[in-house]
């Protein structure tokens, strides 16, 4: 796989980035109304490395305990390496011996109150150059909802706003495609349900170095578009014991998917890269129970409907 333009500008790609990371944090804060984000900025040296990876550095920020949300976490990383873990060159050999960078921002938020959905989002950037010469670039990212009980209007004000980002790089097919490709990457085959009710997901973007980047920042900047109408609609909704039980018993889903299927879960821990950052995103309390079942009828059972791919924009 070859890039199909000149790369973009690695500088203005990191800035955006950056400045992303600061606007959430700003938002989330704001929205929380009690607890505020505590940045760990770290670097990583290539000295004593096995793995390839040469070096980087980033600034991982985490609140904690607030009125809104038990956990959130946001990080921005900036890695490179002399060589990529056999997962990442099984299919693309022009990436063989290549040294790599990477920079990017992902998030996941774990809200207190069971009925606001857990949400993921991430936007990055890949590069890989030989002898001083880009042989591959591409952008990826998107963003996904995790309610564990579902409201049909913050479903479709979710998927209504990524339609809307999506319609100036391709309308309805752009959306329609990487609504997809997010329900397929986001399932749980060993359950045989997707992770929520998806959102968008795309990788391997290389077209035109510019569209692409404008697309990174419309689903980067349309994040806080979708979450935070959701966050004032549900964050005051009265729940008992019932519900914050059935709350965690859903977030081990979460922590299964993100161990056993996350590609930047594998590519991280495999690259070498901080595990303290790239675990970030499991949930500050979980638990599993054997063999369980809802009660037939009842709200818990109900989240079923919407754990399956759909065209939500066509059917609630």
């Amino acid at each position: 796989m070859t890039a199909h333009s000149p790369a973009p500008d690695f500088t203005a790609v990191r800035d955006y980035l950056t400045g992303l990371q600061d606007r959430i944090c700003s938002a989330i804060e704001t929205a929380d109304g009690q607890a505020r984000f505590i940045e760990d900025r770290w670097e990583r040296s290539a000295e004593g490395s096995t793995s390839g990876l040469a070096g980087g550095g980033g600034r991982t920020r985490i609140l904690r305990d607030g009125a809104v949300f038990e956990q959130a976490g946001i990080g921005f990383s900036d890695v490179s390496g002399t060589k990529l873990p056999p997962s990442a060159t099984a299919n693309r050999p022009e990436l063989v011996g290549a040294s790599w960078r990477a920079v990017g921002v992902s998030l996941v938020f774990h809200p207190r109150n069971p009925y606001l959905p857990t949400t993921h989002a991430n936007v990055r950037h890949f590069r890989a150059e030989r002898d001083g010469e880009t042989v591959a670039w591409w952008f990826g990212g998107g963003f996904d909802l995790t309610p564990f009980y579902p409201f049909d209007e913050d479903v479709l004000h979710w998927h209504r706003t990524a339609r809307a980002l999506c319609e100036p790089f391709g309308g309805a097919e752009r959306y329609e495609a990487h609504k997809r490709w997010c329900d397929e990457y986001f399932f749980l085959k060993h359950r045989d349900e997707t992770r929520g009710v998806g959102g968008l997901f795309f990788d391997d973007l290389q077209g035109d170095a510019g569209t692409d980047f404008d697309y990174l920042r419309a689903v980067g900047d349309g994040f806080l578009d979708a979450y935070l109408p959701i966050v004032e609609r549900r964050r005051d909704t009265q729940y008992g014991e019932r519900e914050r039980q059935f709350q965690l018993y859903r977030r081990g889903r979460y922590v299964e998917f993100n161990l056993v299927f996350d590609r930047g879960t594998h590519f991280g821990l495999q690259a070498g890269g901080r595990t303290e950052s790239i675990l970030m995103s499991l949930p500050p309390l979980v638990r599993w129970e054997y063999g369980y079942l809802p009660e037939a009828g009842s709200a818990e059972a109900r989240l079923a409907e919407y754990l399956r791919p759909r065209d939500w924009l066509e059917e609630l």
